[in-house]
């Protein structure tokens, strides 16, 4: 019976000794901030126009916003700037300010493999672009099956198919949103390999699960913005909203100072979405 209590008595002693000593140093842990040098704040773009199939694509939004430094909790916006966008047939497309940032259009009309060119007045500078209407083959169908996974347990995949062209050339732009997903997943392909045949893209995540919906949004996109976004991949590991080591450079020139360019693409897409429901 002695031993027995002095053994608890231990035990508990140990036990003291190894909370005080947790607390000890967790106590001692401090949040550090590190002086990271703050580049020249620039203006940020994000001029998308994005045709949905089955709508008439007449609603679009422009955001423009300016870059902030690592540790800060918001995205300063900028007001007052004039948005408007050209046809090659010399139709004007004015797009005006809903809220800050913020810059819209409903009467865009949408015309595939038609030139437009992006006007815009902020701060004191002035910028254009210049792109192409891009069309989108539609997706044909999408599968469902459970694939191994590295853990142990297996996980969902979701595979789409769409018809390729065999009569050009054509670079895609696949986004994944779901309530899983903190942010979209994006993927590109192109038909290097599979010019006018069925192309098959699969999509997985280890905490996709039955009753979720993923929406796919599948655009099609031009060469040069292909290049822009494999780029952006690269340096951010397939997550655009991290931050990449260096400015991309997009399409966007600014014409009153050069060298004080914008972040940013200005691209035209037809897409197809399908929001699917994960069985």
């Amino acid at each position: 019976m002695n031993k027995l209590k002095k053994y608890n008595v231990m035990n508990k002693a140990l036990a003291l000794m190894s909370l005080l000593f947790v607390v000890f140093f967790t106590s001692c842990e401090d949040v550090v901030n590190l002086d990271l040098d703050t580049g020249e704040s620039r203006i940020v773009i994000d001029a998308e126009i994005i045709w949905k199939k089955g709508t008439t694509g007449n609603n679009q939004v422009i955001k423009i916003s300016k870059t902030a430094s690592y540790y800060s909790s918001s995205t300063p916006k900028v007001s007052g700037a004039q948005v408007r966008v050209e046809n090659s047939t010399g139709d004007v497309f004015t797009f005006n300010e809903s809220e800050p940032g913020v810059y819209v259009c409903t009467n865009f009309v949408p015309v595939i493999d038609m030139d437009y060119k992006l006007f815009i007045q902020a701060e004191g500078q002035s910028f254009t672009a210049v792109e192409k209407l891009t069309s989108v083959t539609p997706i044909d169908k999408i599968e469902q099956q459970m694939i191994p996974d590295f853990g142990g347990e297996d996980i969902i995949e979701l595979t789409f198919y769409y018809k390729d062209p065999a009569d050009q050339l054509n670079f895609y732009l696949t986004q994944y949103k779901s309530s899983f997903l903190i942010f979209p997943q994006y993927e590109i392909t192109n038909d290097e390999f599979y010019n006018g045949n069925e192309i098959s893209t699969r999509f997985s995540h280890e905490d996709m699960k039955p009753g979720n919906t993923v929406t796919i949004t599948h655009r099609g996109i031009s060469k040069n913005f292909y290049n822009y976004m494999k780029l952006i991949l690269e340096a951010s590991s397939a997550n655009p909203f991290s931050v990449p080591p260096g400015n991309i450079r997009g399409n966007i020139v600014n014409n009153t100072d050069v060298n004080n360019f914008a972040l940013g693409y200005f691209r035209l897409c037809e897409a197809d979405e399908v929001p699917y429901l994960v069985k």
